[in-house]
Parts: C-alpha cells; sequence; structure tokens
C-alpha cells in the first residue's frame, strides 16, 4: 500500500473538508485517517490517504491541491509518506 499525507493550513471557513476531500475522491485517493483542528481563527488538517489506486500521476495531484488552495486561500501539500517520514526524523 502506498500512502501519502496531506496538509491543509489557513483561515477557518464553511467547507474545508468537503473540497479537499472532493478533490481526492476524484482522482481515486482513499482518506484513511484524518484530524483536525481549529486555533486561534486558523484550520489545521492532517490526512492520511491511500495512493495505490490513483487515477493521475502524483504531480498531477499536488499540482491540483496546491491550486484549490490558492482558489480557497488555504496552503494544501500532499507528500509521498516515506518522504514525510524523512523529513521529520530527528
Amino acid at each position: 500500500m502506498k500512502r501519502a499525507i496531506v496538509t491543509v493550513i489557513g483561515k477557518d471557513r464553511v467547507g474545508i473538508i468537503y473540497r479537499v476531500s472532493k478533490c481526492l475522491a476524484e482522482v481515486n485517493i482513499n482518506i484513511m485517517d484524518i484530524s483536525q483542528t481549529i486555533q486561534q481563527d486558523y484550520f489545521i488538517m492532517m490526512m492520511f490517504v491511500e495512493v495505490s489506486d490513483i487515477a493521475v500521476s502524483f504531480e498531477e495531484i499536488s499540482e491540483c491541491l496546491e491550486k484549490l488552495g490558492e482558489e480557497i486561500g488555504l496552503q494544501i501539500k500532499i507528500q509521498r509518506e516515506d518522504i514525510f517520514n524523512s523529513m521529520h526524523r530527528i
């Protein structure tokens, strides 16, 4: 199973989870776990997703999420799990 981490950060607003989830579902990405919180009007979310059966390239997904983020005023990033883990080791 190939997994990735999606992070979403920005000012809170209605429909964030819907818009991000819809974007992922359209390319056959399964959300395995989701954690979100709001701190001082800022929305922070992390999603663990399965990318084994994606309908497009990983780069296309990344570009689509970044574009969505620009449209709704958020920073949205996706990273492969192995890269994410390597970057966050002490």
